[in-house]
């Protein structure tokens, strides 16, 4: 199966779910947490966006970030995106090798939890206290022409702020990746844990990352331009006619 299709998949599917209840946010887009809680198509979390890069937003406090970690590993798109990747992964006897049978889809979707649970904890928790980097997305916006804010976007894969609020290497996000993608082999099953995986893995990784900075960057612009008024699934239903 195609790399398209086993993205595609999960998005349509969890397309039909609706997504958590908005709560108050600052002009900024996040909420007293820190974070923000719009939803990409009205579904899709987006937790670790800043919508406006040059506001003075204060960075997040470590309770914060340990937030961050808890909202996203437990988010209903994302698990139930791992559910059906586990379940397409099942079909064609995909990586991790676990064979076939309901109890072989168990370990997957375990195994599929499991692989963003880990960089979610050591990229947007420990590691982000440890180097004091703030594992947000902050958005370039519209002042910048398109090809400008694409290679922005890209770019915050190597470029983290830390909570000074200068710009450095982002050791959290990357190394996070990496030990998320390492402690695997915990438990991978032996024909999964070869270097031509890993390394697999790392692309796929780093090309889910590239996607989700990009759409974190235009989705506000084609929010404004297309979904104004919002959501058929996230509007309250119409109060009921009171005949006389």
């Amino acid at each position: 199966m195609s790399q398209f299709a086993r993205i595609a998949g999960p998005a349509a599917f969890v397309w039909l779910l609706a997504g958590a209840g908005a709560r108050a946010q600052t002009s900024n887009g996040l909420g007293s947490d820190g974070l923000n809680h719009d939803r990409i198509l009205g579904v899709v979390p987006n937790y670790q966006t800043v919508n406006d890069a040059a506001a003075a937003t204060p960075p997040l406090t470590p309770e914060q970030k340990w937030q961050f970690f808890l909202k996203e590993s437990r988010d209903p798109f994302n698990i139930a995106a791992a559910a059906l990747s586990a379940g397409l992964s099942q079909a064609d006897n995909q990586t991790p090798k676990y064979g076939e049978g309901g109890a072989a889809y168990g370990k997957r979707l375990g195994a599929a939890v499991g692989d963003f649970t880990s960089q979610n904890l050591f990229g947007d928790a420990l590691l982000a206290c440890l180097f004091h980097q703030d594992p947000r997305y902050f958005r370039r916006g519209p002042r910048s022409r398109f090809v400008a804010r694409v290679a922005y976007s890209v770019s915050r894969i190597a470029v983290a702020r830390q909570d000074s609020g200068r710009q450095t290497f982002d050791a959290s996000g990357v190394l996070g990746m990496m030990l998320g993608i390492g402690a695997s082999n915990l438990y991978y099953p032996s024909a999964s844990r070869r270097g031509t995986v890993m390394a697999a893995r790392m692309g796929t990784s780093l090309t889910g990352w590239a996607i989700g900075n990009v759409a974190a960057e235009f989705w506000p612009d084609l929010q404004h331009k297309f979904f104004a008024h919002g959501f058929p699934h996230r509007k309250p239903p119409e109060p009921p006619v009171l005949h006389r």
